[in-house]
C-alpha cells in the first residue's frame, strides 16, 4: 500500500438510551490505502455505521468520538458541513444497497447522473450529458441514450445498481464506500457488477470500502478484510488469507457457511465469547 488515503483512530460510536450509552462501534482502528479492503461481519456489527461516520453522515443522536480520522491529511472530525458537501460524492463516494431508495423517483436517471457531476464540475449542460453517456456506457449499460431518459421505477434492480455505480464513480472520487452494492442482485448479474467496479477502481487508482456479508465474495474480490464482531474489529488480514483465519469468531463465520464437498445436516450456529469484547485485533503476522 503505497499511498494512506484514510486513517481512523480509535473510532467509538454510541447512543444514549434508557439505561446508558449503546456502544454500537467500539474504539476500532485501521488504514486504507489505494486497495479494495472489505468489511465483513453479521448484522449489527457495525459495519454500515463505520462507513457513514467516515462521510459524517451518521444520525444526529449518535456520539462520535476518535483519536483520528482522517483522509488524505484531513480532519473529518473537525471538518465543517460545508467543507463535507465538498468531500461527499467529489473525493469520497457512497454506493448504498438498494437503488430502489436512493434514485429520486421523479428525476430520469441521466439527469440525476449529470446532476451529480455538474454539483462538482464547472462545465455545460451538454458537456456533463456527454459525460453521463460516457460513464453509462462504462458500466457496460447497452444503448445509454435510451437509458438516459428512463425513471428508476423503469430499470431493473441489476440496471439500477450499474446506475447507482456510474452516479458515484463520475466525479472521479479518491474513496468508494460501497455498502452492500450486490446483495439484492442475481449471481449472473453481481459477477458483472463486480467486475465493473473493479475495473474502474483499478483503472482511477481509487481506494475502496466493500461492505458485505459474503466471506467469499470478500475473499475473492478484496485486497484486504477486516473482519467485525458487536462494534469491534477482531481481525484485520489479506483477503486472500481469509480462509485460514486464526480468530475463532472468523472461524466461527467461515465454519457457518454451507460447502459442497463438507454436506452437513444443520450448519453450525458461532458461539459467542464476551472476551472478544476486550480482547486484542489479530492482525497478518501477529501472534494468535
Amino acid at each position: 500500500m503505497a499511498e494512506t488515503l484514510l486513517e481512523v483512530d480509535d473510532l467509538s460510536i454510541g447512543f444514549a438510551g434508557a439505561h446508558g450509552t449503546h456502544q454500537a462501534v467500539r474504539g476500532i482502528s485501521f488504514t486504507v490505502g489505494r486497495e479494495k479492503v472489505g468489511i465483513v461481519g453479521e448484522s449489527g456489527s457495525g459495519k454500515s455505521l463505520t462507513g457513514r461516520s467516515i462521510l459524517k453522515l451518521t444520525p444526529k443522536t449518535a456520539q462520535v468520538s476518535a483519536k483520528r480520522l482522517s483522509f488524505d491529511g484531513i480532519d473529518l472530525l473537525a471538518a465543517s458541513e460545508r467543507r463535507m458537501r465538498q468531500i461527499r460524492g467529489n473525493r469520497i463516494s457512497m454506493i448504498l444497497q438498494d437503488p430502489k431508495f436512493s434514485l429520486n423517483p421523479l428525476m430520469r436517471v441521466g439527469h440525476q447522473i449529470t446532476e451529480a457531476y455538474r454539483l462538482h464540475h464547472r462545465v455545460s449542460r451538454r458537456a456533463a450529458q456527454d459525460k453521463a453517456l460516457a460513464m453509462l456506457e462504462a458500466v457496460k449499460i447497452r444503448n445509454p441514450e435510451r437509458v438516459f431518459q428512463l425513471l428508476p421505477h423503469e430499470v431493473s434492480g441489476g440496471m439500477g445498481q450499474r446506475i447507482m455505480i456510474a452516479m458515484m464513480l463520475i466525479p472521479e472520487p479518491d474513496l468508494i464506500i460501497a455498502d452492500e452494492p450486490t446483495s439484492a442482485l442475481d449471481v449472473t448479474v453481481r459477477r458483472q457488477v463486480l467486475t465493473i467496479l473493479d475495473e474502474l477502481v483499478s483503472r482511477r487508482g481509487a481506494g475502496l470500502i466493500f461492505i458485505s456479508h459474503d466471506l467469499n465474495l470478500v475473499a475473492d474480490f478484496c485486497d484486504r478484510v477486516l473482519v467485525m464482531y458487536a462494534g469491534r474489529i477482531m481481525e484485520d488480514l489479506a483477503a486472500r488469507d481469509l480462509h485460514n483465519a486464526r480468530h475463532p469468531y472468523t472461524r466461527a463465520l467461515l465454519d457457518s457457511l454451507p460447502r459442497l464437498d463438507r454436506p452437513v445436516e444443520t450448519l453450525a450456529v458461532p458461539a459467542r465469547d464476551p472476551a472478544w469484547l476486550t480482547g486484542p485485533t489479530l492482525r497478518s503476522g501477529a501472534a494468535a
